[in-house]
């Protein structure tokens, strides 16, 4: 029996969720709820919620009737979910599947009564039709006619009896499945949630809407794109897809999403730095406990909220920052102290149960424009990479997965760094059989001039470039020369054309424009010189 006294200055405020901004693994969400308070109350309760809120995290504001908020706490309650009506319901199902069954039973045991008559009545006739037929009595199709029938009514009864039995079965599976629903839920369950008390001074009566905000666990989003090459159009379709699941252990129903990359909980002062000491090894004695050093980090000061600036924003502090208007999906995007967050137009249905929802966080085209990079001491053929810049005026394409397609096919997934506004960044795209590459060795000669304490031997190769397209193709062409790791070994680049300078690492790189169908010729050589006696490695060419 609830106590008056205490229901006149108690009660329970029915909240729901409306906005949740999701983290890197958490979330915060924010509730509302009104009351009407009659001016006795002392105490409001916000119930049930998650037992993976955070209780430091609870800060809570209110309008309407005045009242001042004198303290928040928390309390963890056990509940029994009720299921006497889960309990009727199963248990009606129960009686009638055993119904059909009994029933079905009842129709075996007749056909095979049936079935039996049939059988002791081909027992007994058996020797009078014998008799009969011998003494030309009784006709053979009389006869005939006689075992068809038997057939006929023994081979009914037998389907018929087969079809009952699978029916049987079938009840059989569907009661043991029912039995075991009821024997679960028969077992007390107790579930635990938090119970969140506000205190309060009512100062008048009428209507009151408070508003609480918490901190949850095990929530999460990560960004994830598609990347679709158009090479007829120069274009990059970007779609920004993000990916959430979350556990809280409370669904998000119909609920404004915010994504944002503030970290929470990393504390606010920087870690102190214990003393390292050395020292030489002198006799081996127990070393104080705080003399050691920690090979881990000091724990930092926990905090259990971001700064303001990390939370979202009120209706008037939303028109004093500047959004951009992402084309053709309504997002938006601000970017604050390095702390990037997207508003989206996304009110679906994200339930605690661990899947994963993704959404259009924007789509947009990009203009792009495209080299092939080619290294024929590999492949024969170029590898086709996009150049795209993000716009100035886009919004911070954050690290994850891309799928990248050409056109219409699929080619691979790559790791998108982030990448900011204004920043230009590359998409390889595979190998293109549009540009040829053949490469060959058309001399190596030992110089003739070579005296006894040094051989010289050089080297030529040519390169042969194809553009099999109908447009123009730039390439940036990399080969490479030996390097030597001994100082006996002297690698020299003795010509080139077109003519190059050495780089590090023994690398040449030649940037090629090549009209469409163009052929062109690269050729260069070099000189490997050492002692006679020296034996070269690694020169297998």
């Amino acid at each position: 029996m609830v106590n008056p006294v205490v229901s006149s200055w108690r009660k329970t405020i029915d909240s729901k969720i409306i906005a949740v901004t999701v983290y890197g693994d958490k979330a915060l969400v924010t509730r509302r709820g009104a009351i009407s308070l009659t001016g006795e109350e002392r105490e409001l309760l916000i119930t049930p919620l998650p037992t993976t809120l955070e209780p430091e995290s609870v800060r809570v504001s209110g309008s309407g009737v005045p009242v001042r908020l004198l303290g928040v706490s928390s309390d963890r309650i056990y509940t029994t979910e009720p299921v006497a009506d889960r309990v009727t319901q199963l248990t009606r199902q129960i009686q009638q599947l055993e119904s059909e069954k009994r029933h079905l039973q009842a129709q075996i045991d007749a056909l095979a009564l049936q079935s039996s008559f049939i059988a002791g009545l081909g027992n007994k006739t058996e020797e009078p039709y014998a008799q009969s037929l011998s003494r030309k009595n009784l006709s053979l199709s009389e006869t005939l006619d006689f075992l068809n029938f038997l057939g006929s009514q023994y081979s009914e009864y037998a389907i018929a009896s087969g079809e009952c039995k699978s029916q049987q079965q079938e009840l059989e599976k569907q009661l043991k499945t029912l039995r075991t629903s009821l024997q679960k839920i028969q077992t007390p369950h107790s579930q635990e949630n938090l119970s969140i008390s506000v205190e309060v001074e009512v100062t008048g009566t009428g209507e009151f809407e408070l508003e609480i905000s918490y901190v949850v666990n095990r929530a999460s989003w990560k960004p994830l794109y598609d990347l679709r090459i158009d090479s007829d159009k120069n274009v990059l379709h970007l779609t920004y897809l993000a990916e959430v699941n979350q556990t809280t252990g409370e669904d998000w129903v119909d609920v404004p999403l915010t994504l944002s990359t503030a970290k929470l909980g990393l504390g606010a002062l920087p870690p102190k730095l214990k003393p390292w000491y050395i020292d030489t090894n002198k006799v081996r004695t127990q070393a104080p406990l705080n003399a050691q050093r920690s090979m881990s980090p000091p724990p930092a000061s926990a905090i259990l909220l971001p700064d303001p600036a990390m939370f979202p924003k009120t209706a008037k502090q939303d028109k004093e920052q500047d959004f951009i208007d992402a084309e053709m999906i309504v997002t938006q995007a601000s970017k604050q102290n390095n702390v990037v967050t997207f508003q989206l137009d996304y009110c679906g249905h994200i339930p605690t149960n661990g899947t994963s929802y993704k959404m259009t966080i924007f789509q947009a085209d990009y203009p792009c424009h495209f080299n092939y990079l080619g290294i024929p001491s590999v492949v024969s053929f170029a590898y086709l990479q996009a150049n795209v810049k993000n716009p100035h005026d886009g919004v911070v394409l954050l690290p994850g997965v891309a799928n990248i397609f050409r056109n219409t096919i699929f080619v691979g997934t790559t790791q998108l760094k982030n990448i900011a506004p204004g920043q230009e960044f590359k998409i390889n795209l595979g190998t293109d059989e549009g540009l040829k590459i053949e490469r060959n060795l058309v001399e190596r000669w030992v110089d003739k001039k070579s005296t006894d304490s040094q051989r010289c031997v050089t080297y030529s190769y040519r390169l042969v470039i194809t553009n099999l397209l109908n447009q123009v193709a730039k390439l940036n062409l990399t080969e490479q020369l030996p390097i030597s790791k001994n100082e006996q070994i002297q690698v020299r680049l003795t010509g080139s054309n077109p003519q190059i300078e050495l780089g590090e690492m023994g690398i040449l790189e030649w940037n090629l424009v090549l009209a469409p169908q163009q052929q062109q010729e690269v050729y260069y050589n070099f000189t490997v010189e050492h002692p006679p006696e020296l034996t070269v490695l690694g020169l297998d060419i």
